[in-house]
């Protein structure tokens, strides 16, 4: 993938004595979606906490617009527009929707543009407009992962990195949230989006990775990737 934003290339990484990153390399191409996709404790997380700078790898590299980021601490990774949406949302809960989104767009990057950018979540997120003064911990589940989204957003991503984004939604608002994944990839953000519901996400992703026990499986389109038979046995119940 010559056109990659983002390049993983052999990453180690764990939690004190725990090693659970075994060398993971992956892609991101520029204006793609790409998956990681996995069983529990596959590593996923991790591996996104790593490449953000949420976790100090142990080895490998993590090339950024072909810049060598791998020791960058998380804030400086952002402020080049290197943003992760985390697992569980992590919202300010007694801040309003509206003191989420700002802390969003606090940076100096994000903050040239910051009335462009929320009018752009609000029109992505009709709902977070309607509740731009209510408390973020009283907002339902799947307010909150827009919440959690339209906050990255505000950072003004080059590329956004969206941990779990089905946990805990009902499937109507789940598909809501793909399909805005969805316009976002299709108008030039460049997604990493690591997922347990394989389904919607090999219906989406331009390119998918299978992590196993903190290595690469495999990867490849999802199409090719849906018919082998051990993901099919698996991640799609097949």
């Amino acid at each position: 993938m010559s056109d990659a934003l983002l390049s993983v290339e052999g990453l180690e990484a764990g939690y004190g004595e725990v090693q659970v990153l075994w060398g993971i390399s992956f892609q991101a191409r520029r204006s793609a979606l790409t998956t990681l996709v996995g069983a529990n404790g596959a590593g996923k997380t991790t591996t996104l906490r790593a490449v953000v700078g949420a976790l100090r790898p142990s080895g490998g590299r993590v090339l950024f617009n072909g810049e060598d980021v791998t020791r960058l601490p998380a804030h400086a990774k952002a402020a080049r527009g290197l943003v992760l949406v985390p697992e569980g949302r992590q919202l300010f809960a007694e801040m309003t929707v509206a003191e989420n989104l700002e802390m969003g767009g606090y940076s100096k990057r994000a903050s040239r543009s910051f009335a462009v950018h929320l009018e752009r979540c609000f029109t992505l997120f009709p709902r977070l407009a309607e509740r731009r003064r209510q408390r973020a911990g009283t907002l339902s589940g799947g307010e909150q992962q827009m919440l959690a989204i339209a906050r990255g957003l505000m950072s003004d991503p080059e590329i956004l990195m969206v941990d779990e984004l089905s946990l805990g939604l009902a499937p109507v608002v789940l598909h809501q949230l793909f399909e805005t994944l969805k316009l976002l990839r299709d108008d030039g953000l460049t997604i990493v989006l690591v997922e347990q519901n394989v389904h919607l996400a090999f219906a989406l992703s331009d390119h998918a990775y299978v992590v196993a026990e903190g290595k690469l499986f495999t990867d490849g389109p999802p199409e090719a990737l849906a018919d082998m038979p051990e993901i099919r046995r698996a991640y799609l119940g097949l």
